[in-house]
C-alpha cells in the first residue's frame, strides 16, 4: 500500500513536472508578419487570428501582431526568407510577395487567369491549393489556411483606361515581381517596383501616375486623395493570403495547441475572405459607390475590352507558364473550367 502511495505520488510529480517543462519552452510572445494594419481586412486577419489563438489555447499561446512587414524593415519581398529563419514566427502573407522564394505561387500573378471570385475559390479550395500547401511545407513554414487580399484593379491619375494603347506614357508602381514589371509592360505602360511604404508618398508626389491593388486597399488608403482619380476594374490578378506558422515554432507546441492554431487560423481566414468580398462581390457594390462618391470614375470593362489586355499580355502568360510548372498551371486551368 504504501508502495502504491509513493508511486503514484512520484508519477504525478513528473507529471507535473512536465507540464511545467512544456510551458517553459512556450513563449512569452510570438511574433506575427502582415503587410498591412489593421485598418485593412489583412491586418484585421492578423489581428483576429491572434485573438481566437489566446481563446482556443485558454492563454497558452499569445501572438502580438507586427504590421507594416515592420520585422524585415518594411521590405514585404524579404518576408518568406524572415519567416524560414525564424525571424518571424507566423505570418499571414501575399502569394505575390512570397513568389520570388516560391515560384509555384506566381501561379495566381499569371495575368487573367482568374475571371471571377468562384476560380479563386476552385485553386485555393481544391488540389491546387493542396500542391501549393504541400510545395511551402517543403520550405520550414507550416501553411494552415487561406485568406484573401482581392482581385488587383488598376487607377491613376491622368485619363479612364480601357485599353492598352490608354496606358502608353503612363508610370505604375507595382509590387516587386518581375511578373508584375512584364505584364504591365506588355499592357503598355512604364512599371517601377516599390514597397507599399513608398508608394503613397509616390502618388501624391506624382513619382508614378497609377498603382494595381485591391479595392480594399484603395479605399483604406484613401488613394482618391492622392491623385488616383480613375479606376479601371479588369480583374488581372487576384492576391490569395496564407496563414503560415515557422516550422521549428510549430513543432515546440502540444499537439493539441497545433490543432488550435490551425482552427484559428481555418476561422480566421474564412472571416478574412468575407470582409475582403464584402461590398465588392455579387451584387454588392457598396465599396463601389463609395468610391465615386469620393469624386473618382471607375471603368468597368466590356468583354472585347478585356480581351484586347488578356491579347496584350498572352506571351508574358506562355512565359512564365514554364517558369511556375506546366502541369500545376494546366491543373489551375482545369480547375477553373470546372467552376
Amino acid at each position: 500500500m504504501l508502495r502504491r502511495t509513493f508511486l503514484a505520488v512520484t508519477a504525478a510529480c513528473m507529471l507535473v513536472a512536465g507540464g511545467s517543462a512544456m510551458a517553459q519552452s512556450y513563449r512569452t510572445e510570438y511574433r506575427l508578419s502582415t503587410v498591412l494594419g489593421t485598418a485593412f481586412p489583412w491586418g484585421q486577419a492578423g489581428e483576429r487570428w491572434a485573438a481566437l489563438v489566446k481563446e482556443k489555447t485558454q492563454g497558452r499561446i499569445n501572438i502580438k501582431l507586427y504590421p507594416g512587414t515592420s520585422l524585415v524593415g518594411g521590405d514585404q519581398t524579404r518576408e518568406f526568407t524572415a519567416i524560414r529563419q525564424g525571424v518571424i514566427d507566423l505570418a499571414i502573407g501575399s502569394t505575390i510577395n512570397w513568389s520570388p522564394q516560391v515560384k509555384q505561387l506566381n501561379l495566381f500573378a499569371l495575368p487573367f487567369l482568374m475571371p471571377d471570385y468562384k476560380a479563386i475559390d476552385a485553386l485555393t479550395q481544391g488540389e491546387v491549393g493542396k500542391q501549393l500547401f504541400g510545395i511551402l511545407e517543403k520550405q520550414d513554414v507550416i501553411p494552415l489556411a487561406w485568406g484573401e487580399n482581392g482581385f488587383r484593379e488598376m487607377s491613376n491619375s491622368k485619363r479612364p483606361v480601357t485599353s492598352p494603347s490608354e496606358m502608353k506614357g503612363l508610370k505604375f508602381r507595382v509590387v516587386g515581381s518581375p511578373l508584375f514589371n512584364e505584364t504591365f509592360s506588355a499592357a503598355g505602360a512604364n512599371p517601377t517596383q516599390m514597397s507599399w511604404a513608398d508608394a503613397q508618398p509616390a502618388l501624391a508626389s506624382g513619382a508614378v501616375d497609377g498603382q494595381e491593388n485591391p479595392l480594399s486597399v484603395f479605399v483604406a488608403a484613401k488613394l482618391s486623395g492622392v491623385g488616383q482619380k480613375y479606376l479601371t476594374l479588369w480583374h488581372y490578378v487576384a492576391d490569395p493570403l496564407i496563414f503560415v506558422v515557422n516550422k521549428e515554432v510549430w513543432a515546440s507546441w502540444s499537439p493539441a495547441d497545433r490543432e488550435a492554431v490551425r482552427q484559428a487560423a481555418l476561422q480566421a481566414g474564412s472571416e478574412n475572405i468575407a470582409l475582403a468580398r464584402k461590398g465588392i462581390a455579387g451584387s454588392d457594390n457598396a465599396v463601389l459607390k463609395q468610391i465615386e462618391a469620393a469624386g473618382v470614375t471607375v471603368t468597368t470593362l466590356t468583354t472585347e475590352q478585356r480581351d484586347a489586355f488578356v491579347k496584350a499580355t498572352r506571351p508574358v502568360y506562355e512565359k512564365w507558364s514554364k517558369t511556375i510548372g506546366a502541369d500545376l498551371v494546366k491543373k489551375a486551368e482545369t480547375a477553373i473550367a470546372k467552376r
